[in-house]
Order: C-alpha cells, then structure tokens, then sequence
C-alpha cells in the first residue's frame, strides 16, 4: 500500500506560479513511477505530467507543456508538481498517482496504470 497527500493547492491569479507537493509513505518510494492528474467539475480526470521512478524522464500533456514542471526527490519520498504562468482553464483538483514500474524507465499516462491516488487538493486560477 502506499500513501498519498497532495498539498499546495489555492487561488491564484491568471499569470501565477503555485507549486503542488505530494508526500508518499508505505511501500519503496522509488519503485513507483509518479504522475499528476486533475479533474475539472463535470470532466473526466485528465493526465497533466508524469516521471518515472529517478525522475530523470518526464512526460507531459501537450498544454501544460513549457509551464509545469513535474520532479521528485526520493531521499523524502516526495514530488512536486511546478506549475507557472497559471490560465482559468488550469482550474481544477489536482491529484498524484503511483505506478508500480520498479526500476525500469517505464512511464505512465494512462490513468488505469496508476494503482494508488491521493485524496487531491483545488487549484483555482482567477482572470
């Protein structure tokens, strides 16, 4: 099992930066490949970014592409979702996702890969 809190979310003005953290216990943190979902009202929950388990390969959704930056560190079994130059349409809960990969370089974008979610925090971004 492991355990996800997301933190970090909040209102914010078109233009903004906020940074999402999301804290990870249970299982070996760095066997897991990492990724962010959001989930606008009456929207499925979209893929935003994902990393694999060192971190050292990213992937991103084509509109956030330039302006988030997803990272980890696995010495604190964390990760961090960057996010600048914040639209209205960014607007949604962010959720983080694990993925059992080991230590392969695989990554993950689909959202039934992920096993295990956070409970997810509200970004809001005002015009």
């Amino acid at each position: 099992q492991v355990h996800l809190v997301e933190s970090g979310g909040g209102l914010v003005q078109a233009g903004g930066s906020l940074r999402l953290s999301c804290a990870a216990s249970g299982r070996t943190f760095s066997n897991y490949a990492m990724g962010w979902f959001r989930q606008a009202p009456d929207k499925d929950r979209d893929f935003v970014a994902a990393t694999t388990w060192s971190g050292l390969n990213t992937y991103y959704e084509d509109s956030v592409k330039g302006r988030f930056t997803i990272s980890r560190d696995n010495a604190k079994n964390m990760v961090y979702l960057e996010m600048n130059s914040l639209k209205p349409e960014d607007t949604a809960v962010y959720y983080c996702a694990a993925a059992y990969s080991g230590k392969t370089n695989n990554i993950y974008t689909n959202r039934g890969s992920y096993d295990y979610w956070g409970q997810g925090t509200q970004v809001t971004v005002s015009s």
